[in-house]
């Protein structure tokens, strides 16, 4: 069974990763520019790099409030569904906000791609409905 709340929160999930990750991928370059003559000195130069850079933390905060969304969504809704609606969307959000940043898009294999998306999430909302509104019409009334 999934709600209508159930499924506004698993957008809200995918809006905030897939919107999230061309940010955060912009937001760290020059990363590699980050030299120091051990590991131990190079991973704390990169996370400070990374934690003082705005354009790269914001975008972080607001993935991992997604990923807390998610994580309470999980906790109310069948695996089964929330999994591939939340993969789904996300992807279909990531390519959208990093043509809109300039990114390449994939042509016509990722407009194709798109399409047997949506239509796959289409498919599991309208089954996982059925299966809700099935189960309503079958429960008897006491």
């Amino acid at each position: 069974m999934v709600t209508i709340v159930e499924l506004l929160s698993l957008l809200l999930v995918s809006v905030l990763w897939g919107c999230t990750n061309p940010f955060l991928k912009k937001g760290s370059e020059g990363i590699e520019d980050v030299t120091k003559t051990n590991r131990v000195s190079q991973l704390l130069a990169e996370i400070k790099f990374l934690f003082l850079n705005l354009k790269y933390l914001v975008p972080f905060l607001l993935n991992q409030s997604g990923s807390l969304v998610y994580y309470y969504t999980l906790s109310t809704t069948e695996l089964s569904f929330a999994v591939p609606v939340a993969n789904s969307f996300t992807f279909l959000c990531t390519l959208l906000t990093g043509k809109l940043l300039g990114e390449e898009f994939g042509g016509k294999q990722a407009v194709l791609g798109m399409f047997l998306t949506m239509a796959g999430i289409t498919l599991c909302v309208i089954s996982s409905i059925d299966d809700t509104l099935r189960q309503n019409i079958t429960q008897p009334v006491l």
